[in-house]
This record gives structure tokens, C-alpha cells and sequence, in this order.
């Protein structure tokens, strides 16, 4: 499975926008690599160029000197207190990014706005995620690419996290995990599905990414 190169925001510009935004794990020692992971998966399945890009849930900017390497306009939604802060950092590296608070619930952008839409690691936080992608779809241009990259779920693979970490994925996804897959299916089509580990994930996955068209209302949907 070829990935794909990426650039992250450097460690001493990340900002802490939350509780839950881990950033800084990607600079840390063995986590750091399953972390880059969710990055170089996303970059295999987005397009190799965009006209306008919007990243779900775009944290403390971590990923946006990649998102920006492949698109001519980056744009970014998230829902914490920092985004004046992120949308200056990045512009001292140079990266020009329209960052506005919103929930995914209701995305402040015109209909098929956007040509290609990233997630990663941001769905499983979502309350309500049917309306999340039902917005996803109506800012995607209707043959776009809308790539996810969510975490899987093992006892093995929650119990190294904790391990590596302290965390508990239980407590910061509760049962969110399980529904991303089939709520996604009712509003788009599977263009591409990949693991990690690609054999065996089945027993021990650590992420899921995908690349997904939308559908119109009541269409059938199919995983290809």
C-alpha cells in the first residue's frame, strides 16, 4: 500500500486547542509513527490536486502544510476557542487558511462549495452524525472526494493506548466508533477502503480510511 508523504506543522507551533487535541503525539517516540499514520493514509486517497479544500475538525493546523502542498484554497472547521490563534500561526509559515468555528452540524459554506472534504480522527467526536453528513454532502460538489480516516476498535489496540499514553478510548469516544461506518453508507458511496495493518486488521485495526463520493437522496449505495 503506497502512502503518502506528509508535511505537519512543527512541534513548537502547535497550539493546544482542547482536551482531546493530541497533536503533540506525533512528535513523540512510537506513537508518533501509528499517529502519522492517519496523515500519510489520507494523503494516498485525496486527490492529487483541489481547487478548494475544507478539513473537518483541523485542530491546532497540524496537517494543513499538507493539505496546502495539494490545493489552491484550504478552508477549515472546528468548534474550539483558538482559531484566531491557529489562523495566525499558520500565516507566519506562510499558509493563508479561511478557518471559522462551526459545528460540522451546520458548515457555513455555500453548496458544492468544495471539490474534496478531509476528516481525520474528527467524526467519532461528532454528537449528532447524521446531520454532520448530510452537511458534508451538500458542501461537497457532487462528484468531490470526502476522504475519512477514523480509528479502529480492538481490545488490543484500546488497551496499547492506554499503555502508550493513559488515555482511555472508551472515554473519549464512548460508542461513537461503531456508528461512523454505517451513517456514512446512507449518505455516500465507497469509492476506496483501506486498513492499517492491511492483513490482519480484522483482530488488531488501528485506523479505517476511506474515499467517498455523495449520493442523492434514496440512491443505492455500495461499498466497491
Amino acid at each position: 500500500m503506497r502512502l503518502g508523504q506528509i508535511k505537519l506543522l512543527s512541534r513548537e507551533h502547535l497550539i493546544k486547542t482542547g482536551p482531546v487535541d493530541y497533536a503533540d503525539w506525533n512528535y513523540r517516540a512510537l506513537i508518533g509513527t501509528i499517529q502519522r499514520l492517519r496523515f500519510s493514509l489520507a494523503l494516498s486517497l485525496l486527490p492529487p490536486r483541489s481547487h478548494r479544500l475544507l478539513e473537518v475538525g483541523f485542530g491546532s493546523g497540524v496537517f494543513m502544510p499538507s493539505l496546502h502542498a495539494i490545493a489552491e484554497e484550504v478552508c477549515g472547521i472546528d468548534v474550539h476557542d483558538e482559531i484566531s490563534r491557529v489562523k495566525t500561526t499558520l500565516g507566519t509559515q506562510g499558509m493563508n487558511a479561511e478557518l471559522v468555528r462551526s459545528q460540522v452540524e451546520a458548515i457555513p459554506f455555500a453548496s458544492g462549495y468544495f471539490d474534496s472534504i478531509v476528516a481525520i480522527s474528527s467524526l467519532e467526536f461528532v454528537g449528532d452524525l447524521s446531520s454532520a453528513c448530510a452537511e458534508i454532502r451538500r458542501v461537497l460538489k457532487s462528484n468531490g472526494s470526502f476522504v475519512v480516516v477514523t480509528p479502529g476498535k480492538s481490545p488490543l489496540v484500546d488497551a496499547g493506548l492506554r499503555v502508550l499514553t493513559g488515555n482511555s478510548a472508551t472515554k473519549d469516544f464512548g460508542d461513537r466508533r461503531e456508528n461512523i461506518i454505517p451513517t456514512l453508507l446512507r449518505f455516500f458511496t465507497v469509492d476506496e477502503c483501506r486498513a492499517f495493518p492491511p492483513i490482519g486488521h480484522k483482530m488488531v485495526c488501528l485506523y479505517r480510511a476511506f474515499r467517498l463520493t455523495p449520493v442523492a437522496p434514496g440512491q443505492a449505495k455500495t461499498m466497491r
